[in-house]
Formats: structure tokens, sequence, C-alpha cells
């Protein structure tokens, strides 16, 4: 990692301290007070003003270059943490219980940060950074609720870019893809009303356990006999409830899960077979079916153009033999999709390793998001850092017509 900017690498020890201060108070969706505030005292500081109260409690910091007459482009970042209980024991361990970093928010603010200090410092171009430190990532839809506040009318940029660390990927290796890169997050709850009766006298009542039975099968076969085969999509039922004890069956059975695509149109056809599925099997048997089907997170989907851009800074940066610009999607999900369903952008994976950065202490599972032994991988710092400042760099150097 030869190309990293060295002011940036110098002030790797403060960008540390700043991540573990974050990591040490996580806040959930919403409730980022201390971390806005700690993030808008240190933007300040550098002669960066500050825009609070987007999405509640996310914050836009704007920084011109030179000549802020050029264009603008927005950087993201998000603050929030998840209701998790931290398995670590490290010094810089949370604090809250039942309140962890789990998913690295923490780091990716502190490499955004070093990244808006070297450019306060460094201001040579030609235009407007927009730094969006965005609340509520984690199931809530923050980055939805700041641009209902008004985040590209207020700040207009012609592109938009974000960031995430992950396991599994070596450290100082990034991957990228045009198209699609995470799915659509959508929850549903299927809801089987029956007729309770005694269990040994079935015939008196519509048993709303075994039509859930029977509607659970039939959902598969949307994966299997109504999507296209090349259609990626995964339909998982997580919960069944229904009865209290042995002898009496239920008046209700209820059945809550996932759904996740990479495309609306896959997405618009499993609901709709859902709920035909469903009420078809409550009307054979008898019974009432309610469907409650929550669209949460559309698909992250990368631009071409700004990804092609993307994929030369980062090979520029690390290596053309450190990127993986075709890199496998994931059927997990990310609310920057709402951003990019709105501007031009592109959304980058940057690898964390394999865990062995953990210091003593550490919980006994494994590195991974959404565990309690995970932590942020502060050797990332400079070079998430550096990746930001190449791209604002190099974006604005692009030639342009007009």
């Amino acid at each position: 990692m030869t190309n990293l900017y060295e002011p940036i690498v110098a002030f790797q020890g403060e960008l540390k301290a700043i991540r573990r201060d974050l990591h040490a108070h996580p806040e959930l969706c919403f409730e980022e007070h201390r971390t806005s505030d700690t993030i808008a005292r240190l933007l300040e500081s550098w002669g960066i003003p500050v825009v609070r109260g987007l999405g509640k409690t996310g914050l836009v910091g704007v920084l011109e270059g030179k000549d802020t007459n050029g264009p603008a482009i927005g950087l993201r970042a998000d603050m929030d943490a998840l209701p998790l209980q931290e398995l670590n024991s490290f010094a810089h361990a949370s604090v809250h219980p039942g309140k962890m970093h789990a998913c690295g928010h923490d780091g990716h603010c502190a490499m955004l940060l070093g990244a808006a200090r070297y450019l306060a410092a460094h201001r040579d171009f030609s235009g407007t950074v927009y730094l969006i430190f965005q609340p509520a990532e984690e199931g809530e839809g923050g980055g939805r609720a700041m641009i209902e506040d008004g985040l590209f009318t207020r700040f207009p940029m012609e592109a938009v870019f974000g960031m995430h660390n992950w396991p599994g990927i070596p450290v100082g290796h990034f991957a990228v893809t045009p198209g699609p890169m995470m799915a659509s997050s959508n929850d549903f709850r299927i809801t089987v009303k029956g007729k309770g009766s005694h269990a040994a006298l079935p015939h008196l009542g519509t048993d709303p356990v075994m039509i859930a039975v029977q509607i659970a099968q039939g959902l598969q076969t949307i994966l299997t006999r109504n999507k296209k085969p090349i259609d990626t999509a995964v339909l998982s039922i997580t919960q069944i409830h229904a009865g209290t004890t042995t002898n009496i069956v239920p008046d209700e059975a209820v059945m809550v899960g996932t759904v996740r695509t990479f495309t609306i149109e896959v997405l618009d056809l499993i609901e709709s077979r859902m709920r035909d599925i469903a009420q078809g099997a409550a009307l054979a048997y008898g019974a009432q079916v309610e469907v409650d089907f929550q669209r949460k997170y559309p698909p992250l989907v990368n631009h071409p153009g700004p990804t092609k851009f993307v994929t030369g800074v980062l090979q520029s940066l690390v290596g053309a033999e450190r990127v993986d610009a075709q890199t496998e999607p994931t059927m997990g999900a990310e609310d920057f999709a709402f951003m990019l369903q709105e501007k031009p952008g592109c959304y980058v994976f940057i690898g964390n390793g394999d865990g062995a950065h953990r210091e003593a202490g550490h919980g006994l599972g494994p590195c991974t998001l959404h565990n309690g032994s995970y932590d942020f991988n502060d050797e990332l710092l400079p070079l998430g850092a550096s990746f930001w400042v190449k791209l604002v760099n190099d974006w604005f150097a692009q030639p342009r017509s007009g």
C-alpha cells in the first residue's frame, strides 16, 4: 500500500483514537446524538461547516475546494450501532450493555473523517464535497430519512459514493461490481385464522397449523416454478408460531420471514404469488389469511459509469491485482440503495481481514459482521481515507464538456 497519502498516515493514531472512542460509545438507530456531536465538533475544528438535523441525527459537512463553482459529489458513512451484546473485553469495548458497533460503522466514520481532515488542509480540487454522516442504516432507513429531509435538494450533487468494510476480504484489497451489489430486504408476516378445537376432535375446527404448512410448502414453488432460474432470490420463513399446549388446535398460526432479490421485477412477482398462494390455501381449507408484506430496502445497484471510475481509482491506489472488479453480489442489504436510486454512484467493499488484528480480550466468536466478537480493523483507516481523497481529486480532475 505505497500510494497512501502520507499526512493521513501521520495522523493514523488520532483516527484510531476517534474510531475506538466511537466503538466504546455505540448508539442505536436515530439515537446517534453523541456520535453526531463528536463528528460535528471535529469537522468544524477543521474549518468544515456542518448542517445538522437531516434524518433526525444525520449531518452533512460542506467541504469546498479552491473553486466553488465546480460540481459537487457526496461521500457517505453510516453512524449507528446494533442492539447486540458485545463479547469483547478489550479496552475500547462498548460501555453500553446490549449495544455494539458490530458492523464497523465506527470505522466508516473514522475513515471519512480522515479524508475530511486531509481535504480541508489540501483544497486542491475544484468543486464541493458533501460529507454525509447517516443515521439508522441498521433496518430503520436513515438514508431514506435524509433524502426525505432534502439531502439532494439542499445539497445538489452529481454523484454519491459509499463504502463498507467486509470481513474475509484481505486487508489492502477492495471489491466492487457494476449493477446489483446487494439485495433488497423485505419482511413478511402471514397470519392464518382458523377455528380452534380439541385436538382429539379436529373435525370440529379448522386447523390453521396445517394450512400454514401448506402455505409454507407452496411459497417455495415460487422460486422453483414461477421465477426464472437465472434470476436470484431468497424466500426464507424464519419463524412459525401457533398454539399453547398439546391437546388444543389453536385458532391462529403466524409465519414470518424475509425475501431478498436483486431486482424490483422479481420482487413484484414474489409478493404477488405469495398473496395468491396464501389466499388460495386459506380458501381451500375454509380459513382466513392476512398477508403483511413490508418492503424495507431496495436492491443496491451500482451505476456503470461511476463504478468504472471507482474501479480505476482503486486500481491506481492498491494495484489491479488487489481489486476484485466483478465481485459476487451478496444477499445482504444496505440502505445506501435509496441514495443510488436518486443519484448515480457506486458502493465498494474494503477488506477487513480474517480477524487476526483483534487485540487480546476479543470474544471467542468469529470476526464477522453482526457478531459479538467483531472489531473493525484499524489498519484500514489510512487506506480508506486515502481512497476517499483520491476519489475526490480524480473526480474533479476529469475533463468536462462545457
